[in-house]
Formats: structure tokens, C-alpha cells, sequence
């Protein structure tokens, strides 16, 4: 009894019957032909998407191919203008490698160019010293051994003589004189002393490479005024020392010597 209930229990056919059932139906109506209509209905909506898709197909195909030509012959223009453009840019190279070929030659002549000689002194020396062995080789009596005491002797002399000449070229130029240019302020002891007096005792101070410019008087404060004088002195022969020594020995106008401005001339 067990083993038949476990049989029944394994086997499936019972328990699908309504699948098994709807199965047969199906056979049954394709036999009779009645699903027909239904599948022909399928199939022509098939059909006419295949239609549609090989009509879009040509469709694309031939615009694709119109394009093609269009932009052919858009590209073919553009292959021209450049080429046009690559001949021009090649004969701009060409100017430029000429120029710059020529630039070149120009700077290797400046380079190979011999200096010019430096003075005329040397030249006439390089050319005493050349015609001396030429005046020797055509003398038959040509002596060996005092060639080299004469030869001496003559760079001897020509030494001396372009350092004679150099002195005195160096005595003719004319030697740069270092002067100063200095203002003076010079105080009297009150307001009653007499500053054109104070003026006249400054000016009377002469010294070699001293010379005496423009000047005024200046207030200072409760009726004083000072001096103010420039001067234009040799910084070799009279310095500030010197004025301010020579100008405070009049005691009588003076109180006192300030340098207001130096400046190098």
C-alpha cells in the first residue's frame, strides 16, 4: 500500500493535466486549421517591417552616398588651397635660406678681414725692419758675424725713438684739471657790522687756482644777515681749510666760516 502511494505521489501526469489538456486543444486547432488566420496576420505585420527597414536602408544608403560625392569635392578644393599654400610657404623658405646664406658669407668676410694696424710708428718700423736684410743679401760682402750687433743696435734705437715720441705726445696733451665749485657762508658778529666791508675782505683773499663768483646776503634773524659767496677752486692747489684759515683772520667783520654746498666740476 505504501509503495503505490509513493508511485502516485512521483508521478506527474495527474497533477499537469490541465497543462496536458490545453496542449491537445492546441494540436487539435492546428489540425482543424483554425489558428491560420492569426499567424498570417503575424507574419504580413513581419513583412511589412522588413519592407519598411529595407526601404530605410536604401534610403540612407543613397543620401550617404550624395554626401560622399558633395564632400569630395569639398575636400579636393580644400586639397588645392593647400597645396597653393604649401607652395607659397616653400618660397618664403627659400627667400629666407638666401638671405641668411648671404648674412652669412657677409659675417665670415668681417671675420677673415685683417685688424687695421695700430699706429703708423709700427708700420714704418715693420718696414725698416724688413728692408734691412733685403739692402744685406744684395751685398756680396755680407759679414756673418756682426749681423747681430747691427740688428741690436738698430731695435736699440728704434725703442728709444718710440718712447721719445710718446713722451712727447704724451707732454702735448693737454691734462684734466680737478676743480670744485663751493659755497660760502660767512657770519659777521652783529647787525651793525658793515657787510660790504665783510664782501671787499673776502674777495681780497687771492690764491692760485681760487676764483670768486657771485654772492648775496642772506638773513639770519633779528636783523643779522650772513654772506653767502661761491668760489670755483683747483682741488690740487686751495681746499676748505685754506678759505675758511684766510677769511676768519678778519676778526674785526668775521665770526665765523660754514660750508654750505661742494660740489666737483
Amino acid at each position: 500500500m505504501s509503495a503505490a502511494v509513493d508511485y502516485l505521489t512521483q508521478e506527474k501526469i495527474w497533477f499537469d493535466k490541465l497543462r496536458y489538456d490545453e496542449a491537445e486543444r492546441h494540436f487539435y486547432e492546428r489540425m482543424n486549421g483554425t489558428s491560420h488566420p492569426a499567424q498570417e496576420l503575424g507574419a504580413n505585420s513581419i513583412l511589412q517591417d522588413i519592407a519598411r527597414a529595407r526601404e530605410n536602408i536604401q534610403k540612407s544608403l543613397a543620401g550617404s552616398a550624395a554626401n560622399g560625392t558633395g564632400d569630395q569635392g569639398e575636400l579636393v578644393t580644400q586639397i588645392k588651397i593647400l597645396e597653393l599654400e604649401n607652395h607659397s610657404l616653400r618660397q618664403v623658405v627659400e627667400d629666407l635660406r638666401s638671405a641668411l646664406s648671404k648674412l652669412e658669407c657677409r659675417v665670415s668676410v668681417l671675420e677673415k678681414s685683417p685688424s687695421p694696424a695700430p699706429c703708423t710708428n709700427a708700420t714704418s718700423v715693420q718696414l725698416k725692419t724688413t728692408s734691412a736684410p733685403v739692402e744685406e743679401e744684395d751685398d756680396d760682402d755680407m759679414d756673418l758675424f756682426g749681423s747681430d750687433d747691427e740688428e741690436d743696435a738698430e731695435a736699440e734705437r728704434i725703442k728709444e725713438q718710440r718712447l721719445k715720441e710718446y713722451a712727447e705726445k704724451k707732454a702735448k696733451k693737454p691734462t684734466l684739471i680737478a676743480k670744485s665749485s663751493i659755497l660760502l657762508d660767512v657770519k659777521p658778529w652783529d647787525d651793525e657790522t658793515d657787510m660790504a666791508k665783510l664782501e671787499e675782505c673776502v674777495r681780497s683773499v687771492v690764491a692760485d687756482g681760487l676764483l670768486w663768483g657771485q654772492s648775496k646776503l642772506v638773513p639770519v634773524g633779528y636783523g643779522i644777515r650772513k654772506l653767502q659767496i661761491q668760489c670755483v677752486v683747483e682741488d690740487n692747489k686751495v681746499g676748505t681749510d685754506l678759505l675758511e684759515e684766510e677769511i676768519t683772520k678778519f676778526e674785526d667783520y668775521v665770526q665765523s666760516v660754514d660750508v654750505a654746498a661742494f660740489n666737483k666740476i
